[in-house]
Protein backbone atom coordinates (compact mmCIF):
# COMPACT_ATOMS: atom_id res chain seq x y z
CA UNK A 1 0.00 0.00 0.00
CA UNK A 2 1.12 3.56 -0.58
CA UNK A 3 0.12 7.10 -1.42
CA UNK A 4 1.46 9.57 -3.97
CA UNK A 5 0.50 13.02 -5.24
CA UNK A 6 0.47 13.82 -8.94
CA UNK A 7 2.54 16.76 -10.19
CA UNK A 8 1.13 19.66 -12.14
CA UNK A 9 0.60 19.12 -15.84
CA UNK A 10 3.77 19.55 -17.89
CA UNK A 11 1.90 20.17 -21.14
CA UNK A 12 -0.20 22.89 -19.54
CA UNK A 13 2.76 24.47 -17.76
CA UNK A 14 4.82 24.96 -20.91
CA UNK A 15 1.88 26.74 -22.59
CA UNK A 16 0.71 28.82 -19.62
CA UNK A 17 4.16 30.26 -18.81
CA UNK A 18 4.60 31.85 -22.29
CA UNK A 19 0.94 32.97 -22.10
CA UNK A 20 1.78 35.25 -19.17
CA UNK A 21 3.50 37.53 -21.70
CA UNK A 22 0.05 38.44 -23.02
CA UNK A 23 -0.98 39.93 -19.70
CA UNK A 24 -0.78 43.60 -18.74
CA UNK A 25 -0.38 42.84 -15.02
CA UNK A 26 1.45 40.29 -12.83
CA UNK A 27 0.18 36.69 -12.84
CA UNK A 28 0.65 33.93 -10.28
CA UNK A 29 0.81 30.34 -11.55
CA UNK A 30 0.43 27.52 -9.04
CA UNK A 31 0.91 23.73 -9.17
CA UNK A 32 3.76 23.90 -11.68
CA UNK A 33 5.94 20.81 -11.99
CA UNK A 34 9.54 21.47 -10.98
CA UNK A 35 11.10 20.35 -14.27
CA UNK A 36 13.83 21.59 -16.61
CA UNK A 37 11.34 22.95 -19.16
CA UNK A 38 9.84 25.26 -16.54
CA UNK A 39 13.29 26.52 -15.50
CA UNK A 40 14.30 27.22 -19.12
CA UNK A 41 11.07 29.12 -19.83
CA UNK A 42 11.65 31.25 -16.73
CA UNK A 43 15.17 31.96 -18.00
CA UNK A 44 13.71 33.04 -21.32
CA UNK A 45 11.13 35.31 -19.66
CA UNK A 46 13.93 36.97 -17.71
CA UNK A 47 15.94 37.41 -20.93
CA UNK A 48 12.95 39.17 -22.51
CA UNK A 49 12.82 41.57 -19.56
CA UNK A 50 10.00 40.14 -17.46
CA UNK A 51 10.37 39.90 -13.69
CA UNK A 52 9.86 36.46 -12.17
CA UNK A 53 9.72 34.93 -8.72
CA UNK A 54 9.73 31.14 -8.64
CA UNK A 55 9.26 29.09 -5.48
CA UNK A 56 9.29 25.39 -6.48
CA UNK A 57 6.30 23.55 -5.14
CA UNK A 58 4.46 26.80 -4.46
CA UNK A 59 4.16 29.31 -7.28
CA UNK A 60 5.62 31.30 -10.13
CA UNK A 61 4.89 35.02 -10.21
CA UNK A 62 5.47 36.72 -13.56
CA UNK A 63 5.36 40.46 -14.06
CA UNK A 64 5.48 40.88 -17.85
CA UNK A 65 5.20 44.67 -17.83
CA UNK A 66 8.97 45.37 -18.09
CA UNK A 67 9.40 42.88 -20.95
CA UNK A 68 10.46 44.65 -24.14
CA UNK A 69 12.39 41.88 -25.88
CA UNK A 70 11.13 39.60 -28.63
CA UNK A 71 14.35 37.78 -29.61
CA UNK A 72 15.02 34.31 -28.18
CA UNK A 73 18.29 32.82 -29.44
CA UNK A 74 18.61 29.25 -30.66
CA UNK A 75 20.89 28.47 -27.71
CA UNK A 76 17.86 28.83 -25.42
CA UNK A 77 14.98 27.75 -27.66
CA UNK A 78 16.81 24.53 -28.51
CA UNK A 79 16.70 23.43 -24.88
CA UNK A 80 13.01 22.47 -24.98
CA UNK A 81 10.37 21.48 -27.49
CA UNK A 82 7.70 23.87 -26.22
CA UNK A 83 9.79 26.98 -26.89
CA UNK A 84 7.73 27.36 -30.07
CA UNK A 85 4.85 28.66 -27.92
CA UNK A 86 6.87 31.84 -27.65
CA UNK A 87 6.09 32.45 -31.34
CA UNK A 88 2.39 32.85 -30.59
CA UNK A 89 2.84 34.59 -27.24
CA UNK A 90 5.25 37.21 -28.59
CA UNK A 91 3.17 37.80 -31.72
CA UNK A 92 0.16 38.37 -29.50
CA UNK A 93 2.10 40.66 -27.18
CA UNK A 94 4.05 42.85 -29.57
CA UNK A 95 3.24 41.66 -33.11
CA UNK A 96 6.84 40.54 -33.49
CA UNK A 97 8.75 37.37 -32.64
CA UNK A 98 12.27 36.17 -33.36
CA UNK A 99 12.62 32.72 -31.84
CA UNK A 100 15.03 29.91 -32.63
CA UNK A 101 13.84 26.47 -33.65
CA UNK A 102 12.72 24.30 -30.74
CA UNK A 103 14.65 21.36 -29.37
CA UNK A 104 13.54 18.65 -26.97
CA UNK A 105 12.44 15.14 -27.86
CA UNK A 106 12.33 13.85 -31.43
CA UNK A 107 9.44 11.39 -31.13
CA UNK A 108 7.78 11.16 -34.54
CA UNK A 109 7.51 13.85 -37.18
CA UNK A 110 6.07 17.10 -35.85
CA UNK A 111 6.47 19.84 -38.47
CA UNK A 112 5.59 23.46 -37.76
CA UNK A 113 3.88 24.32 -41.04
CA UNK A 114 0.42 24.45 -39.46
CA UNK A 115 1.66 26.87 -36.78
CA UNK A 116 3.08 29.19 -39.42
CA UNK A 117 -0.02 28.82 -41.60
CA UNK A 118 -2.11 30.03 -38.65
CA UNK A 119 0.13 33.03 -38.00
CA UNK A 120 0.05 34.00 -41.67
CA UNK A 121 -3.75 33.84 -41.65
CA UNK A 122 -3.70 36.33 -38.76
CA UNK A 123 -1.62 38.75 -40.82
CA UNK A 124 1.96 37.93 -39.83
CA UNK A 125 4.81 37.77 -42.32
CA UNK A 126 6.98 34.72 -41.71
CA UNK A 127 10.60 34.07 -42.58
CA UNK A 128 12.76 31.11 -41.61
CA UNK A 129 16.53 31.44 -41.78
CA UNK A 130 19.61 30.55 -39.79
CA UNK A 131 17.74 28.29 -37.38
CA UNK A 132 15.35 31.10 -36.46
CA UNK A 133 11.73 31.93 -37.16
CA UNK A 134 11.04 35.62 -37.76
CA UNK A 135 7.39 36.64 -37.56
CA UNK A 136 6.07 40.19 -37.76
CA UNK A 137 2.76 41.95 -38.31
CA UNK A 138 2.03 45.58 -39.09
CA UNK A 139 0.08 46.61 -36.02
CA UNK A 140 -2.24 44.17 -34.25
CA UNK A 141 -2.95 40.77 -35.69
CA UNK A 142 -6.36 40.44 -37.36
CA UNK A 143 -8.76 37.64 -36.46
CA UNK A 144 -9.43 35.09 -39.17
CA UNK A 145 -10.88 31.65 -39.89
CA UNK A 146 -8.11 29.06 -39.73
CA UNK A 147 -8.51 25.56 -41.12
CA UNK A 148 -5.81 23.14 -39.99
CA UNK A 149 -4.95 20.47 -42.54
CA UNK A 150 -4.38 18.04 -39.68
CA UNK A 151 -5.04 18.02 -35.96
CA UNK A 152 -2.13 19.72 -34.19
CA UNK A 153 -1.90 20.36 -30.46
CA UNK A 154 1.01 22.77 -30.76
CA UNK A 155 -0.56 24.64 -33.67
CA UNK A 156 -3.88 24.96 -31.83
CA UNK A 157 -2.19 26.38 -28.74
CA UNK A 158 0.04 28.73 -30.74
CA UNK A 159 -2.89 30.21 -32.65
CA UNK A 160 -4.87 30.58 -29.40
CA UNK A 161 -1.97 32.56 -27.93
CA UNK A 162 -1.56 34.80 -30.94
CA UNK A 163 -5.30 35.36 -31.37
CA UNK A 164 -5.99 36.23 -27.72
CA UNK A 165 -5.02 39.86 -28.34
CA UNK A 166 -5.78 40.04 -32.06
CA UNK A 167 -8.35 42.44 -33.44
CA UNK A 168 -11.65 40.69 -34.07
CA UNK A 169 -12.57 37.02 -33.85
CA UNK A 170 -10.50 33.99 -34.79
CA UNK A 171 -12.10 30.61 -35.41
CA UNK A 172 -9.91 27.50 -35.43
CA UNK A 173 -11.36 24.55 -37.33
CA UNK A 174 -10.04 20.99 -36.85
CA UNK A 175 -8.64 22.09 -33.50
CA UNK A 176 -7.03 19.64 -31.07
CA UNK A 177 -9.10 18.74 -27.98
CA UNK A 178 -6.55 17.72 -25.32
CA UNK A 179 -7.15 18.60 -21.63
CA UNK A 180 -4.21 21.01 -21.59
CA UNK A 181 -5.82 22.99 -24.42
CA UNK A 182 -8.91 23.38 -22.24
CA UNK A 183 -6.68 24.36 -19.32
CA UNK A 184 -4.89 27.01 -21.38
CA UNK A 185 -8.26 28.39 -22.51
CA UNK A 186 -9.36 28.58 -18.87
CA UNK A 187 -6.17 30.46 -17.99
CA UNK A 188 -6.62 32.92 -20.84
CA UNK A 189 -10.24 33.46 -19.83
CA UNK A 190 -9.12 34.05 -16.23
CA UNK A 191 -7.06 36.96 -17.60
CA UNK A 192 -10.09 38.36 -19.41
CA UNK A 193 -9.70 36.68 -22.80
CA UNK A 194 -12.76 35.33 -24.59
CA UNK A 195 -12.09 31.76 -25.68
CA UNK A 196 -14.99 29.40 -26.37
CA UNK A 197 -15.16 25.82 -27.60
CA UNK A 198 -11.91 24.47 -26.16
CA UNK A 199 -12.25 20.71 -25.93
CA UNK A 200 -14.13 20.57 -29.26
CA UNK A 201 -12.81 20.71 -32.81
CA UNK A 202 -13.93 24.34 -33.27
CA UNK A 203 -12.44 27.04 -31.00
CA UNK A 204 -13.47 30.69 -31.15
CA UNK A 205 -11.22 33.42 -29.77
CA UNK A 206 -12.45 36.99 -29.62
CA UNK A 207 -9.38 39.16 -29.24
CA UNK A 208 -9.00 41.49 -26.26
CA UNK A 209 -6.82 44.58 -26.26
CA UNK A 210 -5.98 44.28 -22.56
CA UNK A 211 -5.68 41.26 -20.26
CA UNK A 212 -5.54 41.53 -16.47
CA UNK A 213 -3.55 39.57 -13.91
CA UNK A 214 -4.85 36.47 -12.15
CA UNK A 215 -3.89 33.54 -9.96
CA UNK A 216 -4.24 30.17 -11.63
CA UNK A 217 -3.42 26.55 -10.76
CA UNK A 218 -2.63 24.22 -13.66
CA UNK A 219 -4.38 20.84 -13.81
CA UNK A 220 -2.61 17.69 -12.59
CA UNK A 221 -0.61 15.76 -15.16
CA UNK A 222 -2.84 13.13 -16.77
CA UNK A 223 0.13 11.26 -18.27
CA UNK A 224 1.78 10.94 -14.86
CA UNK A 225 -1.56 9.81 -13.45
CA UNK A 226 -1.90 7.11 -16.09
CA UNK A 227 1.70 5.97 -15.58
CA UNK A 228 1.15 5.57 -11.85
CA UNK A 229 -2.09 3.66 -12.45
CA UNK A 230 -0.35 1.27 -14.84
CA UNK A 231 2.57 0.80 -12.44
CA UNK A 232 0.18 -0.05 -9.60
CA UNK A 233 -1.71 -2.52 -11.76
CA UNK A 234 1.46 -4.13 -13.13
CA UNK A 235 2.85 -4.72 -9.64
CA UNK A 236 -0.54 -5.66 -8.18
CA UNK A 237 -0.09 -2.82 -5.76
CA UNK A 238 -2.59 -0.84 -3.71
CA UNK A 239 -1.87 2.83 -4.36
CA UNK A 240 -3.88 5.95 -3.56
CA UNK A 241 -3.18 8.70 -6.09
CA UNK A 242 -3.90 12.18 -4.77
CA UNK A 243 -4.41 15.35 -6.77
CA UNK A 244 -5.57 13.76 -10.00
CA UNK A 245 -8.65 14.42 -12.12
CA UNK A 246 -9.72 11.00 -13.44
CA UNK A 247 -11.92 12.37 -16.23
CA UNK A 248 -8.93 14.08 -17.89
CA UNK A 249 -6.87 10.89 -18.13
CA UNK A 250 -7.00 9.05 -21.40
CA UNK A 251 -4.80 6.04 -22.26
Amino acid sequence: MGEITVSGGKNTAVAVIPATLLCDEPCTIENLPDIDDVHVLIEILNLLGAKTEYVPGKHLIVDPRPATGYHVPFSLSNRLRASYYLWGALLGRCSCAEVGYPGGCTIGSRPFDQHLKGFAALGAQIEERGGMVYAKADGRLIGSDIFFDLVTVGGTINVMLAAAKAEGTTVIYNAAKEPHIVDLANFLNSMGARVRGAGTDVIRIRGAQHLHGCTYAVIPDQIETGTLMIAAAATRGDVTIHGCIPRTWRP
